[in-house]
């Protein structure tokens, strides 16, 4: 039996949608279709029902993903342990949120690390889905995952299914990023109802456990009517610097990105602007040397942007 398969259909029982599996796993639909009809032919049961509200797993479905899963963790471990006796170097994997500080941090971390033995680093910007499935399928060490205050429940909940651990790393509320070039970066405050006639960037890929795809990421807030969405912090900073008009919601910035692209950040009222991030990993991990390096430097750089003033 093909143990891709598995990956495949714990894929579309993730995501509730053959299409939206089928585009995470980088496949043509048909294909993972075929596939699926495949392996429910050796199984011999059904194992998603499809539905007008998207694929829901039968009874001995559920079973058979339990099952899979299981395998799929004790594949990977067994791909950990084979590349950890393959290879003495150091192999960290994080896997974070799109935020400047974080990133800030991980290069403190590699700086502070550089003089050492050899190592192999791998660090991946996404999604707060996207970071808990790969921490929980262990693609990475550690995963640190943002989400709206009042979706905490949503979360937990969702971390406790996968057997993730968590410590929060900070609360915060989102800043307003602009352009020193600005109409409004010399505003003293900053209401809501200035922002409607410029240009909103917002991360296109924002998901939230259990709830439904409209409820999900690419909301335009009713008084919003320009919105741009971006997926790499790179796209941002480009529109932030070369398009006045634009502005952003973000994590405090450090100095030294303000410096960088000449921006400026002013605080604004607005309801449920409370956030979070908080480090991630397996209930079975043990933290390595290195791994306490780097949380330390994450940590140094959230006190850097988190002890500042804001207007």
């Amino acid at each position: 039996m093909n143990t891709l398969f598995f990956k495949y259909a714990l894929e579309i029982e993730r995501c509730g949608s053959l299409t939206k599996a089928s585009q995470n796993l980088y496949m043509a639909q048909p294909n993972l279709s075929k596939c699926m009809k495949e392996l429910e032919h050796t199984l011999g049961f059904t194992v998603f029902q499809r539905t007008s509200t998207g694929m829901h797993p039968t009874e001995k479905g559920k079973t058979f993903l339990t099952y899979a899963r299981n395998i799929i963790e004790q594949l990977n471990e067994m791909e950990q342990l084979s590349k950890q006796a393959d290879n003495n170097a150091s192999n960290f994997r994080v896997s974070i949120p799109r935020g400047s500080y974080i990133a800030n941090g991980f290069s403190e971390f590699i700086s502070e690390i550089s003089e050492g033995d050899g190592f192999q680093m791998t660090i991946r910007e996404t999604n707060s889905m996207q970071t808990m499935q790969d921490v929980a399928d262990g693609k990475f060490n550690l995963g640190v995952i943002r989400y709206q205050s009042n979706y905490e429940n949503y979360f937990m909940d969702y971390l406790a299914s996968k057997k993730l651990e968590h410590e929060q790393i900070w609360q915060f509320e989102y800043l307003i990023a602009m352009s020193m070039e600005h109409p409004l970066a010399n505003e003293e405050a900053i209401a809501i109802e200035q922002l409607e006639n410029f240009i909103e960037i917002s991360h296109g890929d924002i998901e939230i456990p259990y709830l439904s795809k409209e409820m999900n990421g690419q909301q335009s807030k009713s008084n919003q009517r320009k919105i741009v969405y971006v997926y790499d912090r790179g796209s941002q900073y480009d529109l932030l610097t070369t398009v006045p008009q634009t502005y952003m919601w973000v994590s405090p910035l450090p100095e030294r990105y303000l410096k960088l692209y000449s921006l400026t950040q002013r605080a604004c009222q607005v309801e449920n602007n409370q956030y979070k991030d908080v480090l991630i990993y397996r209930n079975d991990y043990q933290f390595s040397q290195i791994d306490e390096i780097f949380q330390r430097k994450l940590y140094e750089s959230k006190i850097g942007v988190s002890t500042r003033k804001y207007k």
